[in-house]
């Protein structure tokens, strides 16, 4: 079968169209995963269906069931209804008004659950995954255990909780371990974040314990196995054909660096491919991509400045607050070279009144996105979706232009260490970040010419981390700029208040390269 990656259409050169997959997704979140798998098509056929997808945020599932009503239609003819949403111009539940029979479609295969809890049981989930697969026997499980306690910042937050070792968050995997054991996937693609490889519970490496018993699902799930058929998976890599001399991989063969495959972020993950063991195929890896730089797929995007909070707003208000860094005592002083100080300068004359701050629908420019055009664009959505900005302090506006400028200059983001002392936060913490450089890193802005830093649900909290490059924009990213640099279409739209949708969009999976693994996936189906 050969596929083509610069769009969503791929040619079959070994078989007849067949019925589409069948695919469980769990713990789905906002749907980057199932979406990568959805946008998989032979002769304009949908290789995998979701046919479920379980989702315990409320607002994520929204998210989520949105993108199942436009699934609902054939490629490329969805409904004017749902551009019209999109721009703002009819509410979600006339759109749904108008289009029952897809609109129950939707809700049938977008389920808002918490999986182990009691409303939601194990018996019913089983239920909902056996009606949702009827009789079909080849089907793809996928999805992620949430991660806050396996990733290395959760773990530092928490390193003095007494109730970190318990956290439930730990075992969550042994949710997706039960489906697994029960219902007998032929493959499933399991997600989760790098931290698991240096992840202890009371002093045992979990990541041991979660590939034993991803390879024996019933021992680990039954505690009377006997009677039950044996149930075997052969984990693999997606990225190398390493392992230790038995062929079997190694924890670190498990971690795919994103930026490798064409997404425009440094984003190191973790994915296990399950086969199960009457399954012979061997499965392909994951071919290397030209890195994409942040600038060409968020340059084309309108520009915006930043609002300015705790004070009143407005373009004139917001470009004084930016100018008066030319009057500020630490722009002469020692900390800042030469080059830094003419740079700041001439940055300073560019900051005008022009931009404004965006909204949850723009009028588009002319320019078009560098990379992956035909992955991000939709010529029916006549806009930008979820591109608005944040507010920030003016003492942070003050950071964010010198640390962008900074960049431009050294062409690296600065620690607390380069800032003026009059410039650095009056936190408690700061002083400890100086001496020791934990989170010295702070204010990081993302640099042209490179891909961006992981974009994680952090980006939901202050946006100190996700600063922009353009010093004359002052901001930190949009939710649909963070949209970009995951990979979402940019017809995706996100639900719920801003903050929720830059928890939504850190959280996710990048779609393009779900679509990757998606390729290599149905592979093993020929």
């Amino acid at each position: 079968m050969e596929w083509c990656l610069s769009c969503h259409a791929h040619v079959s050169l070994m078989r007849p169209s067949m019925p589409p997959i069948p695919t469980i997704d769990l713990f789905a979140g906002p749907g980057g995963l199932g979406e990568g798998f959805s946008a998989l098509r032979t002769v304009g056929e949908s290789v995998f269906k979701i046919q479920l997808s379980i989702e315990k945020d409320p607002l994520a599932h929204q998210t989520l069931q949105l993108r199942a009503f436009f699934r609902q239609f054939p490629e490329k003819k969805g409904p004017d209804a749902y551009y019209d949403y999109l721009a703002g111009l009819i509410p979600r539940g006339d759109l749904f008004k108008m289009y029952p029979a897809e609109a129950e479609k939707a809700e049938r295969e977008a389920w808002n659950a918490e999986m182990g809890s009691k409303q939601f049981p194990s018996k019913l989930v089983d239920a909902r995954i056996r009606d949702a697969l009827g009789k079909r026997v080849n089907w793809v499980l996928i999805g992620g255990p949430p991660c806050q306690a396996y990733s290395l910042a959760g773990r530092s937050r928490r390193k003095n909780d007494p109730t970190f070792a318990t956290d439930e968050k730990h075992f969550l995997y042994q949710q997706y371990l039960r489906i697994i054991a029960v219902h007998q996937p032929p493959v499933f693609v399991m997600e989760n974040v790098k931290g698991l490889l240096s992840a202890k519970v009371q002093e045992k490496c979990i990541l041991d314990r979660i590939l034993n018993d991803l390879e024996n699902p019933v021992d680990a799930v039954f505690s009377q196995p006997e009677g039950r058929p044996p149930l075997r998976y052969r984990l693999v890599s997606l990225a190398t054909r390493g392992g230790d001399l038995l062929g079997k991989c190694r924890p670190e063969d498990f971690v795919v660096r994103a930026e490798d495959y064409g997404i425009p972020q440094s984003r190191h993950r973790i994915f296990l491919v399950g086969i199960r063991s009457d399954i012979s195929k061997q499965n392909n890896l994951l071919q290397p991509r030209r890195r994409v730089s942040i600038e060409n797929v968020i340059s084309d995007l309108p520009r915006l400045r930043s609002g300015l909070s705790k004070e009143t707003d407005s373009a004139e208000t917001w470009r004084d607050a930016v100018r008066e860094i030319a009057d500020l005592t630490w722009l002469d002083g020692p900390s800042i070279d030469d080059a830094l100080r003419r740079e700041i300068c001439t940055l300073l004359r560019a900051v005008d009144t022009s931009l404004d701050r965006g909204g949850v629908f723009l009028k588009p420019t002319r320019r078009v996105v560098r990379a992956h055009r035909e992955w991000f664009q939709d010529e029916r959505l006549g806009g930008v979706c979820n591109h608005e900005t944040r507010s920030h302090i003016r003492s942070d506006l003050h950071r964010y232009f010198f640390v962008s400028a900074f960049a431009r200059v050294h062409n690296r983001s600065p620690l607390l260490n380069d800032f003026p002392p009059q410039l650095l936060p009056r936190h408690e913490n700061v002083s400890e970040a100086l001496k020791e450089t934990k989170f010295n890193d702070r204010f990081r802005v993302q640099l042209e010419g490179r891909p961006a830093t992981t974009v994680t649900s952090h980006i939901s909290k202050d946006g100190h981390y996700y600063i922009h490059f353009d010093p004359a924009q002052c901001r930190s990213l949009t939710v649909r700029e963070a949209a970009r640099l995951q990979t979402f279409p940019d017809n995706y739209f996100f639900e719920g208040p801003r903050t929720q949708q830059y928890h939504q969009v850190g959280n996710a999976v990048p779609p393009y390269l779900a679509y990757q693994i998606a390729q290599i996936v149905a592979g093993l189906f020929d």
